[in-house]
């Protein structure tokens, strides 16, 4: 297979405007659109290409019509984020996957805008999150959740990039770095990186006016038809929201005995609206604001437990093996190198003990949450409403943790 296709930049045959249309006659709803392109090398080009180097695609962006169904009303034109960049730096223009890796960050990242925060995607998919007291720290963290998964991938950051944060995203590779502005000095450093894609998102400063806001999300099937439904929120829990799992079972009560304290508080909410960015069915563990693992689009609970576990221990094994030999765990010659990394993550137990622990669904069995717990897991957050919560709770009392119901499920697929 030649290396050419990824240089390949497709003339897609999409038109310049698109419109979708709701209801007819006097009912009728229309939404403009209009595609997007960028001057690059002194051209106008819109996406490089969609998926894979040998599809066509395009990118619209809404500029006309305000959607109500029933009391739902769509986002306004105007307010654009991923459909709206500013492309700054471009050795390749961006394609679909890099647009849509940007809005997939933004997604998570809308809902941190008070503190320095990171998020990194890869294929649709947080690598890392993190929140931090400067934004250097918060990539940082972000990155040091998975380094390997975040190669390649899309940086976003919710403030003025500066020099320092710049070099540090240099040091690695990434394809896309998005924020609402820029440094000189950023800039000078992203310029040595040639093919490395910098978009700017004004609209960025304004993301917390896009908490709780919905738009319409198209699936297209294989024949050509579409579901439509509106997009997800997640729940915004205050502590008083944050009470101990109840549940009845056969006439009996049970109860989770410990509360929740404050720091957990702080990463089950901070955990909650990350998973709101995880292809489901997913398992997230996080401590102190910022993601240790994550278990993204198994087809079963326990077995995505298992295997944001099992990504714990390898990620601190490279880490820790970066941090005393300068190099990744696999870049070791041999397993008798590497091992000593592998056993000290095990002997921490991945950096598990004292996480939360977040799943997108209930655990229909005690078995995928005692994966956590056994690893030291103190407190989870899951919607509840199995057949067996009783059970779930059982476990969580016998290991000393706490667990709180959100009585919403965050299924995204």
């Amino acid at each position: 297979m030649s290396r050419s296709m990824y240089r390949t930049i497709n003339t897609d045959g999409f038109p310049e405007d698109l419109e979708i249309s709701f209801g007819s006659g006097s009912e009728r709803q229309t939404l403009s659109y209009r595609k997007v392109t960028w001057d690059v090398a002194g051209e106008r080009q819109g996406l490089r290409y969609g998926e894979n180097p040998d599809q066509q695609a395009a990118l619209y962006r809404p500029v006309n019509g305000n959607l109500v169904l029933g009391q739902v009303h769509q986002i306004a034109p105007g307010r654009g984020l991923a459909s709206e960049v500013d492309l700054l730096q471009s050795g390749k223009h961006p394609g679909k996957i890099n647009i849509t890796d940007v809005d997939a960050a933004l997604n998570i990242l809308r809902y941190f805008t008070d503190r320095p925060a990171c998020v990194i995607v890869k294929h649709n998919n947080p690598s890392g999150v993190a929140l931090g007291s400067s934004l250097a720290e918060a990539y940082q963290r972000a990155l040091m959740a998975d380094r390997i998964a975040a190669f390649g991938g899309a940086v976003a950051l919710n403030g003025e990039v500066d020099r320092e944060t710049a070099q540090a995203i240099a040091a690695y590779y990434a394809e896309v770095v998005v924020a609402p502005e820029f440094s000189a000095g950023a800039l000078e450093v992203f310029a040595t990186k040639k093919n490395l894609r910098v978009l700017r998102v004004g609209n960025m400063a304004r993301l917390q006016e896009y908490v709780g806001d919905r738009f319409v999300d198209f699936k297209s099937l294989i024949d050509g038809g579409l579901v439509a439904q509106w997009s997800f929120v997640p729940k915004l829990m205050p502590d008083e929201e944050l009470l101990p799992a109840r549940a009845e079972h056969q006439g009996t009560s049970y109860r989770i005995e410990r509360e929740p304290t404050e720091a957990e508080r702080r990463d089950m909410r901070f955990g909650w609206l990350v998973e709101s960015g995880v292809t489901s069915n997913s398992v997230i563990y996080v401590k102190d604001e910022a993601t240790v693992a994550i278990g993204t689009g198994e087809q079963d609970r326990v077995g995505v437990a298992r295997i944001a576990r099992e990504k714990a221990c390898w990620k601190l094994a490279d880490r820790l093996c970066l941090e005393e030999t300068g190099k990744g765990i696999e870049e070791l010659a041999s397993p008798e190198e590497q091992e000593p990394f592998h056993r000290a993550a095990r002997e921490q137990q991945g950096g598990l003990p004292g996480s939360t622990m977040i799943s997108d669904a209930f655990f229909p069995f005690r078995d995928g949450a005692e994966v956590g717990l056994r690893e030291g897991v103190s407190a989870i957050l899951q919607p509840g409403g199995a057949l067996r919560d009783h059970e779930v709770i059982e476990a969580c009392n016998h290991f000393g943790a706490t667990m709180v119901f959100t009585g919403q499920r965050s299924f995204r697929h």
